[in-house]
């Protein structure tokens, strides 16, 4: 493979870093490299490359003795695929997502924004290019603040939201100021009010919902208090929102109250909120308004701001009738009250219900209560216009989904669903030794990669979450973890929920919904002996490396056998690759891949041809 230096690009090409120093330096460097936060070649890798005895490299990415390279395959196998880059036009192609393809479905209650993925034949099988100039993100916490033009370049927001204070262009950056349409004296000033009301500061309240989220900047600045946020909003005209929340490392998904129920277990948030989300919350008999029900924990808080809300102050400048809002807020209302919410507070825009702690504490006039039997079973299933009943409780006033430590407590306490023997086959004793075993996983993991817990690894994705154990282990505020369900395996999403940590479910045989470059870590434990004979392997590897940032890193767990297929095909992904042995010592078939995506951009920078 040959290389192009690209003048004025970067202070020294990569690649040519990694042919002088030779494989054995590959991994320091690129260690010390992105641990400086720039990942252009800056002087902290430049000094590397002068300084740097081979004989002694592995202490950022430090691979023990007892971890032993295990051999690729027999040479007799068939050549390895290289897969060329994609045209530059798919810089930033979601393929679930894809606008095209949405123009095709039917726009009543959001269809066309959906997921719709492609069929096989019009998969891409090539590497998805980043952006001329793409840079490593700012660390956090100021990657909450700025992001680089160069990887999002697009200014529709700063014109569209301009008077609204959402995002700002300043040069090479975009700067966040932390407005909203809604909190115009900014996020923490709207939190700081929410939290008169919810207790937010004590730890009671650590997951939350952002229901058209915007740029996530409610998200953003309540991670500062401890409290996670799931924020989605759709790929729509307002071009790059949870790009651009995602690029400032905040937790966020594509997505839409649509037709298709939410990709989250019943009870699983302990707040949700609509900051002038649009969504119409009265239409078709209240079914989006009970989908958040759904997803609500008993005794959870739902947040109102923006229209109809205050609809006296405002009729005018929404150019709505005042008969119109004052129908809407009333329809709101009466859903409210035969969801079983309590209003706790209104003032100005805001609005502030809360749901009871049980049915038993519930005195609904009528209601039509969901007759399935799972709550949880959502993947692609219709959403209906009902009520899901609340949990099995002992007394009224017994929280019907059961009780929680407060955060950070509840992160290893023994979850309600587990106490309760919900999930088979799991109880509390295996549920303590899966946290001991990811704690072990963990710290070896730490020792391979150095740069694990540093700022570095912001946005880090679990593709097999099961009870969450990885994501417990890893537990900071310098990262968060989207804990992914495989659709295929044992539903666990509730349990993580439980914990205090977020995720979704997905099916890995399609696109997930986020755009590209917006992971730094990604972690598979078991995801291709599950998927083996589901779909293709190399599909899910091509996806991955979508969502993976230039110089990210991926820890695979898994047989050997598996993991040799799997390093084959990503032979030709421009990925760097070690195979290390179990914990355990190397008699255990289960083995570690470890690798690492190069840097490299589309055709307009310093891209190296597929076929070169």
């Amino acid at each position: 493979m040959g290389s192009k230096h690209i003048p004025g690009n970067r202070a020294q090409n990569p690649v040519s870093i990694f042919i002088v120093l030779g494989l054995c330096c590959f991994f320091y460097i690129l260690g010390a490299w992105q641990k400086s936060g720039f990942g252009k070649g800056d002087g902290i890798a430049l000094q590397i490359t002068k300084q740097t005895d081979c004989n002694n490299v592995f202490t950022t990415l430090d691979f023990e003795t007892h971890h032993n390279d295990v051999p690729i395959i027999d040479s007799s196998e068939p050549k390895v695929k290289v897969f060329k880059p994609c045209d530059d036009r798919y810089t930033d192609y979601t393929p679930c997502q894809e606008q095209d393809r949405a123009m095709t479905f039917p726009r009543e209650n959001m269809i066309y924004r959906e997921r719709h993925c492609p069929p096989e034949g019009e998969k891409l099988h090539c590497l998805i290019p980043a952006p001329e100039g793409y840079t490593i993100p700012f660390s956090w916490p100021k990657s909450r603040d700025y992001v680089y033009y160069a990887n999002v370049p697009h200014k529709s927001l700063t014109v569209e939201k301009a008077v609204q204070n959402w995002v700002q262009f300043q040069g090479n950056v975009f700067k966040f100021p932390g407005g909203g349409t809604m909190f115009p004296q900014g996020a923490d000033a709207y939190i700081d009010e929410l939290a008169s009301v919810i207790p937010i500061a004590d730890g009671s309240v650590r997951t939350a919902l952002d229901t058209g989220c915007g740029v996530a900047s409610w998200g953003a600045y309540l991670l500062k208090r401890n409290v996670l946020a799931m924020s989605f909003a759709p790929k729509d005209n307002h071009e790059a929102q949870v790009q651009f929340a995602l690029e400032r490392g905040v937790p966020a998904i594509i997505g839409v109250l649509g037709t298709i129920r939410l990709p989250y277990p019943s009870s699983a948030f302990d707040m949700a909120q609509c900051s002038r989300c649009l969504i119409q919350w009265t239409a078709n008999d209240g079914m989006y308004l009970m989908e958040v029900d759904r997803v609500l924990r008993p005794g959870g808080y739902w947040i109102l701001s923006g229209p109809p809300i205050n609809w006296k102050t405002y009729y005018k400048t929404w150019k709505r009738s005042k008969e119109d809002l004052k129908a809407e807020q009333r329809q709101i209302e009466e859903l409210a009250e035969n969801l079983c919410w309590e209003k706790k507070y209104e003032k100005g825009d805001i609005a502030i219900w809360r749901k009871k702690v049980s049915a038993k504490s519930c005195r609904r006039k009528s209601a039509n209560i969901c007759k399935t039997k799972d709550a949880d079973d959502v993947w692609y299933k219709k959403m209906e216009a009902c009520i899901t009943p609340f949990p099995e409780a002992a007394s009224a006033n017994e929280a019907a989904a059961g009780e929680l430590k407060k955060f950070p407590a509840r992160l290893f306490a023994v979850p309600p669903r587990i106490a309760k023997g919900s999930v088979p086959g799991v109880t509390v004793e295996s549920y303590h030794e899966d946290n001991k075993q990811w704690k072990k996983h963990v710290n070896v993991y730490k020792r391979i990669i150095r740069l694990i817990g540093t700022t570095r690894y912001r946005n880090i994705m679990d593709m097999n979450a099961g009870l969450g154990g990885f994501a417990a282990a890893l537990e900071s505020r310098r990262l968060w973890v989207m804990n992914v369900v495989p659709t295929i395996a044992q539903n666990t999403l509730g349990v993580v929920y439980e914990r205090g940590l977020i995720g979704t479910y997905h099916d890995w045989c399609e696109g997930f919904s986020t755009y590209p470059r917006t992971y730094d870590l990604i972690h598979a434990s078991g995801v291709f002996s599950m998927y083996q004979d589901k779909c293709e392997l190399e599909d899910i590897l091509l996806e991955m490396d979508r969502i993976l940032r230039p110089e990210g890193a991926v820890i695979f767990r898994d047989e050997v056998n598996v993991l040799n297929k799997v390093r084959k095909i990503v032979g030709g992904m421009r990925w760097e690759t070690k195979m290390n042995d179990h914990d355990d010592g190397p008699l255990v078939p289960e083995k570690i891949l470890v690798a690492v995506k190069q840097y490299w951009v589309g055709s307009g920078g310093n891209s190296t041809s597929s076929d070169e």
